[in-house]
C-alpha cells in the first residue's frame, strides 16, 4: 500500500479527486486489502515519513518541478509535499492498518532504501511483492527497481496505481513493469490470493 497517504488521496484538489473517482482507486486498493486480509497476506505501508525542518532532505537542482512544469532550480527546488505527524502524512483511514500489518517510514522514493523493508519481507519469509498506490511514475517505479534488484517477484495492480502526469501511468503498466514482473488488475489478483 504504497504511500496511501490522505494528502495524495484526499488532496482537497477538485481536479486530482476527480481523476482518483473516475479511475476507482481508492475502491480499487480497498479490495485488493480486502483480498489480502481475507487469506492472511500481511499488508506493508511504505509511507513517506519525512522531518519538519527538512534535515533529511537533499534540495537538489532538477529540471522541473515534480508535476513536469517550470520549478526545481535553486530558486524553487523540490522539496517532499508532507511532514511526519502531519494530517496529510497519515495513511488514508479507507485503507488504514489493521494489526498485523507493518508501516515502513521512508524519507526517499524507494520503499527499500535505508528502510527495514527487505528485512520485514525476508523474516515472513516473503519473496514475492504486489504493489499499489501512487505515484507510479516516481515511488512505485523506485520501488519496483529497488525490489527487482532485490530479487523479489513483482506483481503491480495496474488499476490501483495512478500518475497524473502525461501517459506516464500506461508508459510504466505497458513498457517497463512487464519487464520486471506481471501487470494485473486488481480482481485478477485477488482471484490469485490463497491463504
Amino acid at each position: 500500500m504504497f504511500d496511501s497517504l490522505n494528502g495524495y488521496l484526499h488532496s482537497g484538489d477538485p481536479k486530482k479527486e476527480a481523476f482518483l473517482a473516475e479511475r476507482n482507486i481508492v475502491p480499487n486498493m480497498q479490495r485488493l486489502l480486502a483480498g489480502a486480509r481475507k487469506v492472511g497476506i500481511t499488508t506493508f505501508y511504505p509511507s513517506g515519513a519525512h522531518a519538519d525542518d527538512g534535515s533529511d532532505t537533499v534540495l537538489r537542482l532538477t529540471d522541473t518541478d515534480m508535476d513536469l512544469g517550470q520549478g526545481g532550480g535553486a530558486d524553487k527546488p523540490i522539496k517532499p509535499r508532507f511532514t511526519k505527524g502531519s494530517d496529510a502524512a497519515r495513511i488514508a483511514p479507507e485503507v488504514a492498518p489493521a494489526e498485523g500489518d507493518v508501516v515502513i517510514p521512508k524519507r526517499r522514493w524507494n520503499s527499500f532504501h535505508q528502510t527495514d523493508l527487505d528485512l520485514q519481507l525476508r523474516v515472513r519469509g516473503i519473496d514475492t511483492i504486489i504493489i499499489c498506490g501512487g505515484s507510479t511514475d516516481v515511488g512505485i517505479a523506485s520501488t519496483l527497481f529497488g525490489a527487482r534488484d532485490l530479487d523479489y517477484g513483482i506483481v503491480v495492480a495496474k488499476d490501483a496505481c495512478y500518475s497524473m502526469r502525461g501517459d506516464n501511468n500506461e508508459f510504466f503498466m505497458t513498457r517497463v513493469f512487464p519487464r520486471m514482473g506481471r501487470v494485473m488488475n486488481v480482481e485478477s489478483i485477488v482471484a490469485l490470493m490463497t491463504a
